[in-house]
């Protein structure tokens, strides 16, 4: 199925900079990204000492890591994405870093549960219009041929960040406390966002009459018709609520199995984030453009197979009990569990025309996120808390064992959506 090639959906010449300024862009939005998640991550890393400190629980913990973040992050990722359509995309990414980065800052200051989960919120306000409209630019700047792997080299951002979030924030925190590594790396990003405005141009775009602008109900129309659109989501959201979970609290079940002090869990969590994730996003983004080629259910069919490799070995790495034995084996799924984001995400983009990416990429985020983000930590946490009686100290590591059992549902989703995914496919209108 393709769109009817009007002037509304016509290819979007890339401006003219010559052939080094779509790269200069793409890596302004990957410093932005990494900003994005090191700012998601960071709350994981420092979880024991804010514990100790608000004496809180697991539950109250990962509500913090989850549902306290996704709730405005996932609904308001649409009508910011919208705005972003209709108006300029860079403008949005620029004053939504400022926010998200501000409220980190605050984060720092945070009293009580409930003045950490406001301020959390407020972190996920901001966040909620940075990836959409980035993913939008990038499909404004890159050919159909490239877009999958420019899009992961963009999801570098992912595995990068949180790696810093782990570095940094167990650094600043052993240096001062973990206030001081909220403020440090909140004021970081404010200071960010001016620069990435002053470098990043918008990119021009078909003039549309009134009656063309982007609504998110047409947007969300044409999605809801399309049976990949739906698989690919709900596979992307198992995957999250696994993945969100293990990113927040790995660092607490390894220093409980093994003894780690913050310094050699912040070595090895985020060695296993940086190596395993950026090797896994960029392998996704180049299988994805040579397969999809040929085939374009490959962009899910990649997907598939390494969320079915992946929920074993993130389970025999758990239960070993050597390091380094844990870290060998969880080096491989931290690879797998991530590479569906350059695949997926480009098919998304694929769905509709290309004036209405931003809002469709934010359609796929309110389900991905609301349910990944939104259960991940809490899930994982609370199960902890209930197993803690039977179990004790063993509680996260099993209840981690068992939530990677959602990656089996991921695969057999996304295998689902290869034979759809070929019909609902958009191609890209020529000019």
């Amino acid at each position: 199925m393709t769109a009817p090639t009007t002037p509304t959906s016509a290819a979007i010449a890339v401006p003219i900079h010559g052939r080094w300024y779509p790269r200069l862009v793409l890596a302004m939005l990957l410093i932005v990204y990494i900003f994005n998640w090191l700012d998601r991550q960071i709350l994981g890393i420092l979880a024991p000492a804010i514990k100790a400190d608000l004496g809180l629980s697991n539950t109250q913990l990962g509500l913090l890591g989850g549902l306290a973040f996704a709730a405005l992050y996932s609904t308001l990722a649409i009508p910011l994405a919208v705005i972003a359509d209709r108006t300029s995309r860079t403008w949005v990414i620029t004053l939504s870093m400022v926010v998200w980065s501000g409220f980190t800052a605050l984060c720092g200051m945070a009293n009580s549960f409930w003045s950490l989960f406001l301020f959390r919120l407020g972190v996920g306000v901001g966040e909620a219009g940075g990836v959409a409209p980035s993913y939008a630019i990038i499909s404004q700047y890159f050919p159909p041929e490239r877009r999958a792997r420019a899009i992961s080299i963009y999801s570098l951002g992912i595995p990068v960040g949180l790696a810093c979030g782990v570095l940094f924030g167990a650094a600043i925190a052993r240096a001062v406390d973990w206030r001081a590594a909220f403020i440090v790396v909140g004021l970081a990003g404010v200071i960010i966002a001016p620069i990435f405005r002053l470098v990043v141009k918008e990119p021009p775009r078909v003039a549309t009459s009134k009656a063309d602008r982007v609504r998110a109900g047409a947007v969300f129309a044409i999605l809801a018709r399309k049976p990949s659109f739906w698989l690919l989501a709900f596979a992307a959201a198992m995957s999250s609520t696994a993945g969100y979970g293990l990113a927040f609290w790995t660092p607490s079940i390894l220093m409980q199995t093994f003894g780690f002090d913050l310094s050699v869990v912040s070595y090895f969590v985020g060695s296993l984030l940086l190596v395993g994730g950026v090797g896994g996003v960029f392998l996704g983004g180049v299988l994805a453009d040579r397969l999809g080629k040929a085939d374009r259910g490959a962009y899910a069919g990649v997907s598939s197979l390494a969320w079915v490799l992946t929920a074993p070995l993130f389970i025999a790495g758990f239960l070993s009990s050597s390091p380094t034995l844990a870290w060998g084996l969880l080096l491989i799924p931290n690879a797998l569990n991530i590479l569906f984001v350059g695949p997926v995400t480009t098919a998304v983009q694929h769905l509709v025309p290309p004036q209405m990416r931003a809002t469709a990429a934010a359609c796929f985020m309110l389900i991905n996120n609301l349910v990944g983000i939104g259960a991940g930590s809490w899930l994982l946490g609370g199960l902890s808390d209930v197993l803690t009686p039977q179990f004790g100290a063993e509680a996260l590591r099993y209840s981690a064992i068992a939530l990677v059992g959602l990656y089996f549902v991921a695969s057999a989703l996304a295998l689902f959506a290869v034979r759809p995914l070929r019909r609902d496919w958009v191609e890209e209108p020529t000019a």
